[in-house]
């Protein structure tokens, strides 16, 4: 069993390593090209930043797997996995708008076991292991206790495929007269972590890749929220929905009922 603690450690080493960097560049003019769709940026940033974890996270443990969201793939022995989100948010990157961070995962043997989130403007650090906690700036922290979920403020974000889009903005309609009101940030580790710390008390989001969630996840679990997919299982890329159980039924029930009323 590998030292969840010093995991953990060797994550928020890593991204303190590129963090400077980002907060000076953010904002700038770059080079940046679109992947899956016109909206969706990569950056020279965000290459650097993944080249750069990834290879301290290789040299410190060389047996372990990384897989990042700009094509780093190494295949390790060790029943690790790193997941590497560079810059998620990367369009918040592009702007100099607050809401993009360091997203680094880490699972065992396919189970999320740590979490760090580093957010370069305003310095936040979130950081969770398994069985350990999660901590914002080294101070524990906690989902909100809310009950009622028309008292609840969620956040969410939109997919980068129009037709996507779409769909969620007609949801937006139906799921905005029964809450207390919605943030979109645009990016979904930060998201995550705002669950964690209370700065908003629930997230959903369809669309999202295994990079985007890996860290967040354990950050969400260790402050004792849940993140599952609409059936309330482990979540998947198709949804994800991060929110403290006294909330999570209703706020399932809600989703499910807009999500089964079609386009």
């Amino acid at each position: 069993m590998p030292d969840l603690l010093s995991l953990r450690d060797l994550a928020v080493r890593t991204a303190r390593s590129v963090v400077p960097e980002l907060a000076i560049r953010t904002g700038r003019p770059i080079e940046k090209n679109s992947k899956s769709s016109a909206t969706d940026l990569v950056t020279d940033a965000d290459l650097w930043s993944e080249t750069r974890i990834a290879e301290i996270l290789h040299e410190a443990r060389p047996n372990d797997s990384i897989q990042g969201e700009e094509g780093t793939t190494i295949t390790g022995t060790s029943g690790i996995r790193w997941i590497i989100d560079p810059i998620d948010g990367t369009t918040n990157f592009v702007y100099g708008h607050p809401g993009f961070s360091v997203s680094i995962g880490a699972e065992l043997d396919g189970e999320p076991v740590i979490g760090v989130v580093v957010d370069p403007i305003l310095g936040d650090e979130f950081v969770a292991a398994l069985g350990h906690g999660a901590t914002r700036n080294g101070d524990s922290i906690q989902v909100n206790t809310v009950t009622v979920l028309s008292e609840a403020l969620l956040a969410t974000g939109f997919g980068y495929q129009p037709a996507h889009r779409r769909k969620q903005a007609k949801e937006l309609v139906e799921i905005l007269p029964r809450v207390r009101d919605i943030r979109r940030m645009g990016g979904a580790a930060l998201d995550l972590a705002s669950v964690a710390c209370g700065r908003v008390d629930a997230f959903f989001e369809r669309g999202l890749a295994p990079w985007d969630i890996a860290a967040g996840s354990v950050i969400v679990s260790e402050a004792g929220g849940r993140v599952c997919d609409l059936s309330g299982e482990n979540p998947t890329g198709d949804f994800v929905v991060a929110s403290p159980e006294g909330i999570l039924s209703e706020l399932l029930s809600l989703l499910r009922n807009v999500d089964a009323a079609g386009p």
